[in-house]
């Protein structure tokens, strides 16, 4: 609830502090005074529209800052946001200010928020009833939302059933659309998948197989010049007494052979030129070794142009696989293509594997597009079956709330108006169901039924939303409500009725409401007075809390300026005295 609104620069009022409380608070004061202006604030505070003509000429910028009392829930959705509460966690300050320019700030808990964060808070926290303000159950949806709390828990369970029903359906719906507009691209992509992995299953590559065929072409196309290398090395460390190519006959091992047996007589006198001796030695069994291996080299070298065709003919296969599926370019699943970029038999075994896998998903599309059209069709007569409970509902909900509202506006003044609330048929089934909910009024007999804001003038929609409210209270709770004009037009009787009504809502809710009746102002719980100064401003001693004789003087004026009046007196003590009793029977 409201605990405090602080207003500067508005209107008629400079700077002034309403301290509020729980319960019917009444506000009252002379025409001009700024009562209105209160209300002004309060739509201001929640989110409504800055209007700069309502700066305070003079003023650079007009203010309201607000402390409420919220809930637990309301606490971490301001949190959320990064602001801060007071008094452990239950007092929010809310601020709102626009300048003369038109510039407009909203502080939530110390921070800076958007304005729609104040009108989301709104939604939660109070309901505004004036002509100017733009009234919740005025909007879309707001209607239906209420009048589904109104229908009980029976609606509630069925609506919980239909919207958990109706978000999977269209969950699945949404799925089976895309996995059948989707059928002509996944067709075309198993096609394709699956002719690349006969390309590959048909060519069977092996990882590193590329690399000892490349390395076998290489032996295979040079082994004539392989075999005379190798001979013209062997005759040279080995000699051959029929080789042209040892000019002396002499080979390298010979030759070493010289050297080392030269050395071996002497070898005794010199450490030295004994470490040479062994060294030659060493270098001779070396020599004599690679002439063997090259013997053998060259009797093993096969020169044979069939093997050198297969070869080069499997490894142009490889290179085709390669080429289409093993580079940069084509390496996807979803596309075998591509001809660029390096690759090598690893990667299109890799793309094999990938492909294979996409393949089995693709594959199953087909028996998961037969499961999810089966489920579909149960939930889609599951949504309609339950849309229609849900409109039966609503339709008897409907016609005990229209009864209800309609015995309210008679005690109210409005003795042949009649409600009705229409419940619709949508196009097709939407989140809430299959039904809109409008309002309508008949503000006399032979008015057509017309929405709230077309039907009934100012005074006649506050009258309305307040009898709305109350049959509303248990079923649709809002812990604030402000109303302003609610008397407008009224008096006698149907006055003490929309005390007495407004008296019966605050018992759940926190009521403020601005009014120029005593009938009204006397089932107050708490009684607020504006007060200009003798220039015309409201000033922070011009709202005064009223104690029980300030009361009486205040009602007193109010009967018709009677506040020196003992007869007018003794009539305002009645009507306290008349709103006492019915708290205490309302309280027994």
């Amino acid at each position: 609830m409201l605990e405090e609104v602080r207003i500067t620069g508005l209107g008629v009022i400079d700077d002034a502090v309403l301290e509020l409380s729980a319960g019917f608070t009444a506000l009252t004061g002379e025409t001009g005074a700024g009562k209105t202006m209160v209300v002004t604030a309060l739509g201001l505070l929640f989110g409504g529209r800055a209007d700069p003509a309502r700066v305070r000429p003079g003023a650079a910028r007009a203010a309201v800052e607000g402390r409420l009392l919220v809930s637990a829930e309301i606490a971490r959705e301001i949190e959320d946001a990064g602001g801060d509460l007071d008094d452990e966690g239950s007092t929010l300050v809310l601020s709102r200010s626009v300048s003369a320019e038109g510039r407009s700030r909203a502080f939530a808990g110390g921070r800076s928020v958007p304005v729609s964060l104040l009108q989301v808070l709104a939604d939660d926290l109070v309901a505004v009833h004036g002509q100017a303000d733009q009234q919740q159950l005025l909007k879309p949806g707001r209607q239906r939302d209420a009048l589904d709390r109104f229908g009980g828990p029976d609606l509630a369970a069925t609506l919980s059933a239909y919207r958990r029903v109706f978000s999977r359906h269209r969950t699945v719906r949404e799925e089976l659309e895309s996995l059948t507009r989707a059928e002509r691209e996944r067709v075309a992509e198993a096609e394709m998948l699956r002719r690349g992995l006969a390309e590959v299953e048909a060519v069977a590559p092996v990882t590193g197989e590329d690399a000892t065929l490349l390395a076998e072409e290489e032996k295979l196309a040079n082994a004539d010049a392989l075999n005379a290398a190798a001979t013209v090395a062997h005759e040279a460390l080995l000699g051959d007494p029929a080789a042209a190519s040892v000019d002396d006959g002499s080979d390298a091992v010979t030759l070493l052979g010289v050297a080392g047996r030269a050395l071996e007589p002497v070898r005794a006198h010199d450490p030295v030129l004994a470490g040479l001796a062994d060294r030659l030695a060493e270098a001779t069994y070396l020599v004599s070794d690679v002439a063997a291996e090259l013997a053998s080299y060259t009797d093993a070298l096969d020169s044979d142009p069939a093997r050198l065709a297969a070869v080069q003919e499997r490894r142009a296969a490889l290179g085709k696989l390669v080429r289409a599926y093993g580079t940069a370019a084509g390496r996807g699943v979803r596309g075998a293509g591509g001809i660029g970029g390096s690759g090598d038999v690893a990667a299109v075994l890799d793309w094999a594997k990938q492909a294979a896998s996409r393949l089995a998903e693709l594959e199953g599309d087909n028996d998961k597009i037969a499961a999810l059209a089966a489920e579909e069709s149960s939930l889609a007569s599951q949504v309609t079956s339950l849309a229609a409970e849900l409109t039966a509902l609503r339709q008897a909900a409907a016609q005990r709330f229209a009864l209800a509202v309609t015995a309210e506006l008679t005690a109210l003044a409005m003795p042949h108006g009649s409600l009705t609330a229409v419940v619709s048929a949508l196009d097709a089934p939407g989140p809430y169901g299959a039904d809109d909910v409008e309002i309508r009024l008949a503000a006399h007999p032979g008015a057509p039924p017309l929405p709230l804001n077309k039907g009934a003038s100012g005074g006649e929609l506050s009258r309305v939303m307040l009898a709305i409210e109350v049959v509303f209270a248990g079923a649709d709770p809002v812990p604030t409500f402000v109303f302003d004009e609610v008397d407008a037009g009224v008096g006698g009787k149907a006055a003490v009725e929309i005390g007495r009504r407004l008296a019966r809502l605050a018992r759940s809710s926190q009521v403020i409401v601005v009014t120029h009746l005593p009938q009204v102002a006397a089932f107050a719980d708490n009684h607020l007075v504006v007060e200009k100064s003798g220039d015309g401003v409201v000033t922070e001693s011009g709202v005064m809390r009223l104690d029980r004789q300030a009361r009486v003087r205040e009602l007193s004026r109010m009967l018709g300026g009677l506040e020196e009046s003992e007869f007018g007196q003794a009539h305002a003590e009645e009507l306290l005295a008349m709103a006492d009793r019915e708290r205490e029977a309302a309280d027994a």
